[in-house]
């Protein structure tokens, strides 16, 4: 009875020392015996702090003219052209904050000119991602530029008739190593179009092929390649501008084709884009009545953009619009119509407004109004910040 009572009285001994250790761990880790907090998440720790001017500002890829003090529309740009950024241009921006910038030719001279207006830019409070149609081919800011050493490309239907993708990642990686190397971000290509209507006057050899599938492979393959040089690529034209017969910068484009038949054709490169990554994708400005019963351009079709590329595809990146200055958006809205709308129907950044404040103050006081809710402008800021979030991570302006 004595050994049973004083195994007794050692376990509970050895219990209270074991007990006593324990909490002495706890209480190194935790001092207060509180939960350990969760990590926060930067993205909605930056987005809980903006205002809703700075939000909005987020959902505008501009032209710099737009930033000029009295170019509210802009009629002439090469008349205008901007190549560096002046004191002018801060004070516009610090009331109308932009989350983008796109370049064009004409903004672009030499080498030394376009990496210093890069870094002018960028020192902009919004943080601007700067964006550039640079395709390869005929549509090349820079590589058409005789002042620019970089590589040149005929077409991408030429790399897209060699039959290797390797091709098309060799001139992704190529273009996308030149564009870091300037300071951009965002390489609005490739174009991932069938081009299956000869009588396209806007498309042609912009595309890799008329054969759908081998522009999926060209299409990843250039995807792959330009990420791989740390700038975001952006598939267009969705739903594919490839088989329209009248050009969107001028007037009214439209596919009479069915969604079955675009699944068939059109979605075949996007779907493998989409696969490989793609973190931007740009609207066509085309209506497609056949699948959304009305003659509404995809842009500011919610059908097309949520029921379609969203919903079906799985697309979770950002959606972008073609230039909103374009023939077929002005010849059918109103600047306020065509930004409203687009938002509405799942836009996350409107490229080139007519009007750049109106367009921007437009934004603000439908949220104000009820129109649009914040938290629909929330779910586009949030994308547009972890593509951000993302860039910082990237070298820039290595030269």
């Amino acid at each position: 009875m004595i050994i049973d009572r004083l195994s007794k009285q050692l376990w509970i001994s050895l219990f209270i020392v074991v007990a006593a250790m324990m909490t002495a761990c706890s209480s190194d880790n935790n001092s207060n015996n509180e939960p350990n907090p969760t990590p926060t998440d930067p993205v909605e720790e930056q987005l809980a702090q903006m205002s809703l001017r700075q939000k909005v500002g987020q959902m505008f890829v501009i032209r710099p003219e737009a930033l000029l003090v009295g170019m509210d529309e802009i009629h002439d740009v090469t008349a205008n052209a901007v190549t560096q950024l002046t004191d002018g241009m801060v004070t516009i921006d610090r009331d109308y904050p932009v989350g983008g910038i796109i370049l064009y030719a004409h903004n672009i001279t030499t080498p030394s000119q376009i990496t210093t207006f890069t870094k002018q830019l960028h020192s902009l409070p919004g943080d601007p991602l700067l964006c550039i149609d640079e395709e390869g081919g005929r549509v090349a800011r820079i590589g058409r530029n005789k002042n620019f050493n970089v590589p040149k490309y005929a077409s991408m239907w030429a790399i897209g008739a060699t039959g290797n993708p390797l091709n098309a990642q060799q001139a992704g990686a190529s273009i996308g190593s030149y564009l870091r190397l300037y300071g951009f971000d965002v390489d609005l290509a490739p174009v991932a179009d069938v081009n299956t209507n000869p009588e396209n006057v806007v498309i042609g050899d912009r595309a890799f092929s008329d054969d759908p599938d081998v522009a999926a492979g060209m299409v990843e393959a250039f995807l792959n390649g330009i990420h791989s040089s740390h700038v975001s690529g952006c598939l267009k034209h969705f739903p594919g501008h490839g088989d329209t017969k009248t050009d969107t910068h001028y007037g009214y484009a439209e596919t009479k084709k069915t969604w079955q038949d675009m699944l068939n054709c059109e979605m075949v490169p996007f779907i493998a884009g989409i696969k490989a990554g793609a973190q931007f994708i740009m609207t066509a400005h085309i209506a497609t009545p056949n699948i959304t019963g009305n003659s509404d351009p995809a842009t500011m079709s919610s059908v097309i953009l949520q029921d379609k590329l969203r919903k079906e595809l799985g697309f979770e990146g950002i959606i972008i619009t073609d230039a909103m200055e374009m023939g077929a958006i002005t010849s059918q809205y109103t600047n306020t119509e065509a930004t409203i709308g687009a938002i509405k129907a799942g836009v996350d950044i409107i490229l080139g407004p007519h009007n750049y404040k109106k367009a921007f103050d437009a934004v603000v006081e439908a949220v104000k109004n009820g129109e649009i809710s914040e938290k629909r402008i929330d779910e586009s800021v949030r994308r547009i910040l972890r593509v951000k979030q993302a860039r910082t991570l990237w070298p820039r302006y290595t030269n």
